[in-house]
């Protein structure tokens, strides 16, 4: 079986920034071992699997895969695959995708970049000792916590994020010798640290060893995280974020209503044939 595949770098102007995901359009959904050993190969954050959406609700059904799960939600894998639909048919200004536990989410045409809307995910305040130490922090000026198992840590300074050197072993993991969290501390899927930005609003870095990524290069669902918290802290309902990884992305970020709408580009950087079996 041969299987069409296309990387694309999301919330990237150009090649080599930004986030990789891999996009693979199927006729059919293969068996969930299938699809996640498929992730594994392409060792990227996320490969996107879409079809077409025979429930008539979307236009694709939308699933993502880590190399060692699948994950409830991926920002920049949803972006990547609404530019591999809208890049392939210039009519087209919007693209609509069912998924299994985050809705429907659209990524729209914004000028030459996208708009990607999806579910605010307002964190709230909750001791977590065992994450900032694991980061290699003393304190945070706050905690937060979303059930979805994403942890927000907050900062002072930009200079604080990009100097961060996380423990990956412990990172998200719990301690039962924690006094705080105890034995029922939470294990976490992404760690968000984030302050005030320097050249942005807003800067951060994100963590997820536990889903087999020590650093994120720019994350989507974190700022679905993020947006809630930085609208009410800056009151306003938009402001400009940067992702301090390796590759580094920029977004503008949005809150409308109960949606976090994210602005960003993508790139096109490899177009091939998966074969499988």
């Amino acid at each position: 079986m041969r299987l069409p595949i296309v990387q694309i770098d999301a919330f990237a102007s150009e090649a080599f920034t930004g986030n990789p995901a891999a996009v693979m359009p199927l006729a059919a959904w293969l068996d969930d071992a299938v699809l996640q050993a498929i992730a594994a190969e392409n060792n990227l954050s996320e490969t996107a699997f879409i079809l077409p959406d025979a429930s008539g609700e979307a236009n694709f059904e939308l699933r993502w895969f880590t190399p060692t799960n699948e994950v409830v939600l991926c920002g920049h894998a949803t972006l990547a695959s609404g530019h591999f639909v809208l890049s392939s048919d210039p009519e087209r200004d919007a693209v609509t995708f069912r998924t299994r536990k985050a809705g429907i989410l659209t990524v729209t045409r914004a000028g030459d970049s996208y708009e990607l809307a999806l579910p605010a995910w307002a964190p709230s305040p909750k001791p977590l000792p065992h994450i900032v130490a694991a980061l290699g922090l003393d304190s945070a000026v706050e905690t937060l916590w979303h059930p979805h198992r994403y942890a927000l840590i907050v900062l002072e300074h930009a200079d604080q994020i990009r100097a961060l050197d996380p423990d990956f072993r412990r990172l998200g993991r719990p301690s039962g010798d924690d006094p705080q969290a105890g034995a029922d501390a939470e294990v976490d899927v992404l760690t968000i640290v984030t302050a005030p930005g320097d050249d942005t609003d807003v800067i951060s870095r994100v963590f997820a060893p536990g889903a087999g990524i020590d650093e994120d290069p720019v994350t989507g669902s974190a700022h679905a995280v993020m947006t809630p918290y930085w609208t009410a802290r800056l009151g306003r309902d938009r402001f400009t974020a940067y992702q301090a990884s390796a590759r580094g992305g920029h977004l503008t970020c949005r809150l409308d209503g109960e949606r976090v709408v994210l602005g960003g580009s993508c790139v096109t950087v490899m177009e091939g044939t998966f074969f499988l079996g």
